[in-house]
This record gives structure tokens, C-alpha cells and sequence, in this order.
């Protein structure tokens, strides 16, 4: 198979396009057929060296996939050869799907929502799962709550945004000016633009933030909650912001996304009921991962990916 690997850990163009051996599916996983696979940031901070979840290289990033069954090991009954899946699967274990084929374990896949293609299935499940899992499994979002997402064009905010409206909230984002347009046509109530207004003097008293900043942005953000809110950071928190939200009741949840098949089961029933769609900037050919990633970081709207 050909596949995109990197011999050694810098910039964007230490991806290469290389013949690789097969993979075979073990027991309890499947071989899928790599239809496109979904670009997140944290793929860039391996590729770099700065977060260095997969060990020294050579290796094969991506975690976010889209294809076809192409066999299945001893024990699989939930999916069939030639079922369309979808899934972020072994995270933060090499899951290799900047490739033409990967296996997973079917417990980590599911079937992927029949009204979009693969490029937009890709770009769903690790920032979906993430959104999902902020909100719905550590935030525990309520019909009628307040709630602030910030860096609502992102690829996790984009998507949080709509989970949010569909699970019956009242939304307000951050955004930068060129975005706001965009956070709107999500469905989002009220959004603020970040560079130039203050958001702790446009919105308070909210049920439920999330955060994708961490540090110094996290304690910010305390400001916006009521008493006894939820604070959810995809990024660390200082302890003395933890202090202050302790001392107001309010609930500081970490969260770090892991594999979950009902969360794609319940992305996907979104999707197929009209609530939830990704969006792609750009899609890529597999040997253009090094432009793919270079244009990531310009920080577009929505997800990039990698067609295959």
C-alpha cells in the first residue's frame, strides 16, 4: 500500500509518500479501505516533535478515518465487508491513516452517516468526539443552558457549536471578524468577536464553557460561568484557576478525546438528521500531506483533509 510516513520529526516537509507493507486485521479489528483521512492539530505537534505520542520516527500519522471494509479478523460481527465506517480509531496509539489501508478495532468504528461523502465522514470523529464528549459525557449539557465555546470556526468548535443548538442550548462563541459570519450561520445566538471586544463584558452567567485554550484563557473564562457551572479545557488548567472555580462550586473538567463508538453513533444520527455537518476547507491527494499540513496551520475554517 502506499502510505505517507516521515523518517524523522520537523516541518511539514519531512512527509513522504512510501510503499508500506499490508496490515492485517487481528482478531476483533477490521481492514478498512482508506476512502480520506481527517488533518487535526495534534497530527502537526507529532509530525514536529512537540508531542511525541508515537515515539521516535518512523511512523504513520492520522487517527481520523473514512473507507470501505475490506476483511474483518475472528469475532467481528458488527460490521460487514463493504460497509462504510468512519471512526478515530487506537488514539494515542498509531492508528496510520494517512494510508490506503488501516485496521481498526470495531468496537472504535461505526458506521458512517450515508448523506456525506467520505472527505466530510474524515473530518468528523476526532474533533466530533471531542465536542461530543465536552459537552454531552463531561459537561452534561441541559435543554435551555447558557453556554460559550470558544473558537467556534475551529474544528472542534464548529462542531460543538451545532451539538450544542441540537442539544436545545442557547449558544454564544468567540471567533476572529473574518469567522463571525461563518459562527452564525451554525446557529450560534451570539457571537463575539475576540479581537476587539472583551467576551467576559458581552456574555455571563452561562451554565457551561468550553474552552480549547487552557492556562490563562481557562481562568478568563471563569468569569463568563455562573455558580457551580461547568468549565471543560481540551487544554491544561492552572491550579489556581481550579482554586477559584472550587471555591465558587464551579466543576473544572480536562477532557483528552479517546476512541468511542457510541459517540460516532450519535454524531452520525445527527448528521442524518440534518443537525450536524463538517466543514472542509480544503481536501488534499494523499502525497500533498506536507501542503495539507502547511495549510492547517494558516488556521482555516473547519477541518482539512486527505483524500485517498
Amino acid at each position: 500500500m502506499r502510505a505517507v510516513i516521515q523518517n524523522s520529526v520537523g516541518g511539514p516537509d519531512v512527509l513522504f509518500v512510501a510503499e508500506q507493507p499490508d496490515p492485517s486485521p487481528k482478531p476483533g479489528e477490521v481492514l478498512v479501505s482508506v476512502k480520506a483521512a481527517g488533518i487535526n492539530p495534534v497530527d502537526g505537534a507529532v509530525r514536529g516533535g512537540f508531542y511525541p505520542l508515537l515515539g521516535e520516527p518512523p511512523f504513520i500519522l492520522g487517527w481520523d478515518i473514512s473507507g470501505t471494509v475490506e476483511a474483518l479478523g475472528a469475532g467481528v460481527t458488527t460490521v460487514k465487508v463493504g460497509d462504510d465506517v468512519f471512526g478515530m480509531p487506537r488514539l494515542p496509539k498509531q492508528a496510520g491513516a494517512y494510508a490506503e489501508l488501516a485496521t481498526a478495532p470495531a468496537d472504535e468504528i461505526a458506521i458512517k452517516p450515508a448523506g456525506i461523502d467520505h472527505a466530510h465522514a474524515a473530518a468528523l470523529p476526532l474533533a466530533g468526539l471531542t465536542a461530543w464528549q465536552g459537552l454531552v459525557r463531561h459537561g452534561h449539557i441541559q435543554s435551555g443552558q447558557r453556554v460559550l465555546i470558544h473558537a467556534g470556526a475551529g474544528g472542534v468548535g464548529h462542531l460543538a457549536v451545532q451539538i450544542a443548538k441540537a442539544r436545545g442550548a442557547y449558544v454564544a462563541s468567540t471567533a476572529s471578524p473574518d469567522k463571525l459570519d461563518f459562527v452564525r450561520s451554525l446557529g450560534a445566538d451570539e457571537v463575539i468577536d475576540y479581537t476587539t471586544d472583551d467576551f467576559t463584558g458581552k456574555v455571563s452567567n452561562v451554565d457551561l464553557v468550553m474552552d480549547a485554550f487552557g492556562g490563562d484563557h481557562a481562568d478568563e473564562s471563569l468569569k463568563a460561568l455562573r455558580d457551580g457551572g461547568v468549565l471543560v479545557s481540551l487544554l491544561n488548567v492552572h491550579d489556581a484557576t481550579r482554586a477559584k472555580a472550587s471555591a465558587r462550586r464551579i466543576r473544572v473538567e480536562r477532557i483528552s478525546v479517546v476512541p468511542d463508538r457510541e459517540g460516532l453513533v450519535e454524531l452520525a444520527k445527527l448528521v442524518d438528521a440534518g443537525k450536524l455537518s463538517a466543514h472542509v476547507a480544503k481536501a488534499f491527494p494523499l502525497d500533498q500531506a506536507g501542503a495539507a499540513h502547511a495549510f492547517l496551520a494558516t488556521r482555516p475554517i473547519g477541518k482539512v483533509v486527505l483524500t485517498v
